[in-house]
């Protein structure tokens, strides 16, 4: 299944990997926050969590997310920017 196609399913997980400021300026509807910097420290916590998406302002921080989850064995994928996950949503 494409990102495309697990956002559309409604079975994504959404994760904003941006600051909680940027988080409160706008982001996916039902979305979680889990800053960057906090991403090792919740490793078990995504370790719990299914179809997950990761994204932030431009796909950056979440391309560094994903690598370092996906290198810790968690199964996750990079949205990229919130607005276009959003848009898919």
């Amino acid at each position: 299944m494409t990102t495309v196609e697990l956002l559309k399913s409604g079975q994504a997980t959404v994760v904003d990997v941006r600051t909680p400021a940027e988080f409160m300026g706008g982001h996916v509807a039902g979305s979680i926050n889990i800053p960057l910097q906090n991403v090792p420290s919740k490793h078990d916590e995504f370790r719990n969590m299914k179809n997950i998406v990761l994204c932030c302002a431009s796909g950056n921080r979440s391309g560094q997310a994903t690598a370092w989850l996906q290198a810790n064995g968690v199964d996750c994928v990079n949205g990229g920017s919130w607005m276009d996950v959003n848009y898919y949503l």
